[in-house]
């Protein structure tokens, strides 16, 4: 196992220090104990493999497009093994998707219209007012 800084943490995962500790205020991210030592004060953390794979997946689920607390509620899933509710926000975002890549395509069709006519500003006024 490696074992790293939160520095290290944050770049394994691609992100700052500051939304690591976000995270681990929000539950996201367990915050390991200080190590223990002589005087115990002073004493940096240490993160492993399992850190790296959670904030990775946050990222990964984020990007997907789920919100934190859908992602807090998935890290819960995985610990219980509960597929069958996993399965219904991955549909659920799935849809989502779908309905905002519609949109999106219909705004490219709007914009492909608008910049083959003649002059699409006047082009597009003079339809929008017929």
């Amino acid at each position: 196992m490696n074992f790293m800084t939160i520095s290290g943490l944050a770049r394994s995962g691609a992100v700052g220090v500051e939304t690591v500790r976000f995270y681990q205020r929000l539950g996201l991210l367990d915050t390991p104990d200080r190590p223990k030592g002589s005087s115990g004060e002073g004493r940096t953390r240490r993160y492993g493999d399992e850190h790296v794979r959670k904030l990775r997946f946050i990222r990964s689920a984020k990007s997907a497009g789920f919100t934190l607390e859908q992602i807090k509620e998935l890290i819960a899933l995985d610990a219980t093994k509960n597929r069958a509710r996993a399965h219904q926000m991955a549909r659920e975002r799935i849809d989502a998707l779908d309905a905002r890549i519609a949109d999106l395509e219909s705004a490219r069709k709007a914009l492909l219209y608008l910049a083959n006519g003649p002059c699409p500003i006047i082009a597009a006024f003079e339809q929008a007012a017929n």
